[in-house]
């Protein structure tokens, strides 16, 4: 019955539906602070790693295959949009990273960036960190809802759902990475959480955005499809593996990165 309803839905509908799972997985990550205040640096490590392959796999199968099939199908020089879209995501990204005050949660506070981040108290720009990294995973989830729409052969609602379920996984992690220092720094567990789970609430606003801008100008979706990829490839490879391994953890955290990329290109191509 559920199933059926959420089948019935508008795209942007369902987009914000799927957001607010992926909103909730960082939450439900962000509670593990109601139970302990210090949690295994080596499994937190496997999971930033795990989250890192789901990342990668999802940005290629999900978002730049469809990108360079919908390009082709429509008469375009299928690598144009791909390599555009693609590159303006991770140079956005890299524009955010400047002027956006946040601090990794790894990171001493004397390593925030960002304009005046110092200014800044610490809880907020670690809130402001796993912000601004899960914009590009709320867009890509929307605009891959927002893609079925347009009636495309390369646009499957089980590859959408999949992308959903998968940015869902990895979000488990970075709202942990966010409660977690919070709460070992001496923050109630109730405002670790508050803070662990707040930084994904952008997933559903950047969803909605996502879909209803590919809804209505069909041209644009190869385009942001390869943005949002090219978008989370930056937010990989700037903050993701290198949080995965900071505290030595190298191995470790790169054999999870390839399990999480395995699992992910499984459940993309078996469901989509």
């Amino acid at each position: 019955m559920i199933v059926e309803y959420f089948l019935s839905l508008h795209p942007v509908a369902q987009a914000a539906v799927a957001t607010l799972f992926t909103w909730g997985m960082t939450a439900l990550g962000a509670a593990l602070v109601f139970t302990t205040k210090n949690f295994n640096q080596r499994l937190l490590d496997s999971m930033l790693g795990f989250a890192g392959g789901v990342m990668i796999a999802a940005s290629f199968w999900s978002l730049l295959s469809p990108a360079l099939d919908m390009a082709e199908e429509s008469g375009t020089v299928p690598w144009i949009p791909a390599a555009v879209g693609f590159m303006l995501g991770g140079i956005f990204l890299w524009g955010i990273d400047k002027i956006l005050p946040h601090l990794h949660p790894t990171s001493p506070m004397k390593e925030a960036e960002g304009i005046h981040a110092t200014r800044k108290k610490r809880s907020t720009l670690l809130v402001l960190a796993i912000t601004l990294h899960n914009i590009p995973e709320g867009l890509a989830v929307g605009v891959a809802f927002g893609a079925i729409a347009q009636d495309l052969s390369t646009s499957t609602m089980a590859g959408a759902i999949a992308l959903a379920i998968g940015i869902g996984i990895q979000n488990f992690p970075e709202g942990l990475a966010v409660s977690m220092p919070l709460r070992r720094e001496g923050m109630s567990r109730r405002k670790s959480f508050m803070y662990g789970q707040f930084s994904g609430m952008v997933e559903p606003i950047a969803g909605i955005i996502g879909a209803v801008a590919v809804t209505f100008i069909q041209p644009l979706l190869p385009y942001a499809l390869s943005f949002a990829a090219g978008a989370m490839i930056f937010v990989v490879a700037e903050e993701v593996i290198p949080g995965s391994q900071e505290e030595g953890n190298k191995d470790l955290a790169s054999m999870s990165l390839m399990v999480g990329f395995t699992i992910m290109m499984i459940l993309d191509v078996a469901l989509g």
